[in-house]
């Protein structure tokens, strides 16, 4: 007898009970007393990051078998399976790690290669941000990119200004962060949660890893916005990633690839 295809609802509920249950994981430890230890890259991990990674990951395989996973903290089980689970059990740990609560937990289901699904859940604040590619919401509510015709008018964002320097073209980036109307630095998921909700219309990493952008490509574009690569391409190339509300990206990657 075939196996039925989980529908993209019941995946989506499933997504849902992964982001509640490893959130609840790490809400234990926000501000408590662990230990940070440096991984072979210099980037911390702590109890959490592997607590809600292995608690994900065992939820995957007791319920979708067949699926793969890949996580950033235990690597990938079944890398050539149809489904595929891509897992950052908390992206933006340096911020958690100074008990700030500008990290979360990225989730996104990959099929055949591409991303169908994404999350991105801030287990403190609750909010709970999921895309398919043809709508986005934000706690059950739609959410899309705010309207912006201007470079001068756009909300910059990024995560880490001076790694522009050592991975894209730094100085094409200063550039742009003078000229748009407000540069912040409110980065990691954070930053494009504020993109597909409406917060702002810039957001840019210079240098990313498979489960650092899976899920944020069916957020953004659900959310009516563009996601690509540093030099406007595909996001599931090259190293950097530039999301945008849409009407000024191409502009944007202009600028950015003088």
């Amino acid at each position: 007898m075939a196996v039925q295809e989980p529908s993209l609802s019941e995946l989506m509920n499933f997504a849902k009970t992964l982001a509640d249950e490893s959130g609840a994981l790490i809400r234990g430890y926000f501000r408590s007393g662990y230990d940070v230890e440096q991984k072979a890259d210099a980037s911390p991990v702590t109890v959490a990051d592997r607590g809600a990674e292995q608690l994900m990951r065992q939820r995957i395989q007791a319920v979708y078998p067949g699926h793969g996973i890949l996580g950033e903290e235990y690597g990938a089980h079944q890398p050539d399976a149809e489904y595929r689970w891509v897992l950052d059990p908390i992206d933006g740990t340096k911020n958690f790690i100074s008990h700030s609560y500008l990290f979360g937990t990225l989730i996104a289901l990959l099929k055949n290669g591409r991303p169908i699904l994404g999350v991105i859940h801030q287990p403190i604040v609750g909010d709970f941000l999921i895309g398919n590619g043809k709508g986005a919401w934000l706690n059950d509510r739609p959410v899309q990119v705010a309207p912006c015709s201007r470079v001068e008018d756009a909300v910059l964002l990024t995560s880490d200004h001076w790694n522009t320097f050592d991975y894209q073209n730094g100085s094409a980036f200063e550039a742009l962060s003078k000229r748009v109307l407000r540069y912040r630095t409110w980065g990691d998921c954070h930053g494009y949660l504020l993109v597909a909700t409406g917060g702002a219309h810039l957001m840019t990493d210079p240098i990313m890893n498979e489960w650092d952008y899976m899920a944020l490509i069916p957020i953004v574009e659900g959310a009516g916005g563009r996601i690509t690569n540093w030099q406007g391409e595909d996001p599931l190339t090259g190293s950097g990633i530039v999301a945008s509300c849409g009407s000024i990206h191409d502009e944007v990657i202009r600028l950015l690839n003088p």
